[in-house]
């Protein structure tokens, strides 16, 4: 009969190989062992031994590379990689590793533990598990020295908030999603100004690795500041695209340019869908809000826009160009109060149609690319009807506005994108040659159209059915007139002419 004894003092680790070498945890450590994910997202300012981060059933896991934790030149991870969940004072990591071990039982006399002078910086090897009389050495890991999450609290607090919050939705929120690099990322809708097209970028005094110029924004100079750069993202040297964009957001009395790779959507979510992201860096980490991760979008670090103005770089733009261009500041001042007597200012999105034209952002839910689902198209629907579209367990009527319009097919529809808007319970999508920027424009620039526009008969032009513009200025002193599209209005008219729509 054993020993009760010897039985009380094993304790259970769990072991791994990684190369030659076999490494164990306490058992207790782990919540569970899965394949290397299909898509792990790659998290800037992160340690190079961080490979990235992945959702699992509503958590955010970041994956630890424990090659690299040795020797950071070690490989990146492969297809054929386990990985092992780690639940880290209530905190889930994951700790990627060849191959699963075996469940050990470890006797005291088995077991040795390595010990670190005052002052000596702690390695991730506790000490050795010695099986089969000797010939077989286990280290075992120190938990706390290989993993150490800085924002622990935040994201116990986060994941508390999250289950209460499931039990009814908040109040439905907006961000705009733009790429960068390998990673998406997003701003709320409240942060943003105008997201432009990237003009000429005139020289500065701050020019600088990170602010790559200024713009003339409304009178007021503005610093550009290369978004890449800013996340150590750039991966060599930045190469001029037409999809670029510039993202004017305006933060207290601080109004920014990052320059992006491209922007893609218009999300739609709620506060309880945002995920904390545990942190392994302390670079930057307060503009990382957390995560959202849609089906058809794949995950998107969400960005508190609050926390990315607390670097010395960009204050000290803020500040320089404030500085060397007092005359314009004080435009800037008096341009805000003529705005602030006339009126309110609305954001529109602007798109393209054959022409481009400007609708209330108001009007739009969400924004997709045509490529996120699969469009199904039952019998008997009219031509310019695509079909039906499964958005997240909601189906929504694409309606191809080319095709309502009596225009061609468009050749290239690789920037076409549908604008999601809700009419009672129902939803359609307006399919759009692409969308083009987002702007505020003061309402005093909103006129109704001119009569000879508004022609009824002119079926394959939808400014005919549009009764109002806005004026927005471009380059220079330049002005463009919009009109500017009613999506309840087209709704309705579709209504009374196809009983479908009516239903």
């Amino acid at each position: 009969m054993p020993d009760a004894s010897a039985v009380s003092c094993t304790e259970l680790f769990g072991s791994f190989v990684l190369g030659s070498d076999e490494f164990a945890l306490p058992a207790s450590c782990f919540r569970e062992v899965v394949n290397y994910p299909d898509k792990v997202s790659a998290l800037p300012l992160s340690p190079r031994f961080l490979e990235g981060v992945f959702t699992l059933r509503g958590s955010v896991i970041p994956v630890v590379n424990l090659g690299r934790v040795f020797n950071p030149a070690a490989r990146a991870a492969q297809p054929t990689d386990k990985i092992a969940i780690l639940d880290y004072q209530g905190v889930l990591v994951g700790i990627l590793f060849d191959a699963t071990g075996e469940i050990l039982r470890v006797r005291p006399e088995q077991r040795s533990t390595l010990t670190y002078a005052d002052g000596e910086k702690r390695g991730v090897v506790a000490g050795t598990i010695l099986l089969d009389h000797g010939t077989r050495l286990v280290q075992v890991l120190d938990a706390d020295a290989l993993v150490r999450i800085e924002n622990v609290p935040q994201v116990l607090a986060l994941q508390a908030h999250d289950r209460r919050a499931r039990r009814q939705h908040g109040e439905r929120r907006q961000c705009v999603s733009f790429r960068v690099g390998a990673s998406s990322f997003a701003f709320e809708m409240a942060a943003i100004q105008e997201i432009i097209r990237v003009p000429e970028l005139q020289p500065s005094i701050l020019n600088s690795a990170l602010c790559l110029g200024r713009i003339n924004f409304r009178g007021s100079p503005v610093a550009v500041v290369d978004f890449a750069t800013l996340l150590n993202a750039g991966g060599g040297e930045r190469v001029a695209t037409p999809d670029q964009r510039i993202i004017v957001a305006r933060i207290d009395d601080a109004t920014i340019g990052f320059l992006v790779d491209s922007v893609d959507n218009i999300v739609n979510f709620y506060s309880e869908e945002i995920m904390p992201i545990p942190m392994l860096s302390k670079a930057r980490a307060g503009m990382f809000g957390g995560c959202l991760s849609k089906p058809e979008l794949g995950d998107i670090f969400f960005l508190d826009h609050r926390q990315i103005f607390s670097s010395n770089e960009i204050r000290e733009m803020r500040s320089g160009h404030a500085n060397l261009y007092p005359k314009d500041q004080a435009q800037v001042a008096k341009n805000e109060q003529r705005d602030a007597r006339r009126g309110q200012r609305k954001v529109y999105i602007t798109f393209a149609l054959e022409n481009s034209y400007a609708v209330e952002i108001k009007q739009v839910r969400e924004i997709i690319d045509l490529s996120v689902g699969e469009i199904t198209r039952p019998p008997g629907l009219p031509a310019f009807m695509r079909g039906m579209l499964n958005l997240r367990k909601q189906m929504v009527t694409v309606i191809d506005l080319r095709g309502l319009y009596q225009m061609p097919p468009l050749a290239d529809n690789s920037q076409s994108k549908i604008l999601v808007v809700e009419r009672g319970e129902e939803c359609y999508g307006l399919l759009v040659d692409a969308v083009e920027n987002i702007m505020t424009i003061n309402d005093n620039r909103r006129f109704a159209a001119p009569k000879m526009m508004r022609n009824p008969d002119a079926h394959g032009d939808p400014r005919a059915e549009m009764d109002e513009v806005i004026d927005i200025e471009v380059d220079g002193d330049a002005h463009r007139t919009l009109s500017v599209f009613q999506c309840e209005r087209l709704l309705e008219r579709l209504a009374r002419e196809i009983p479908a729509l009516a239903a």
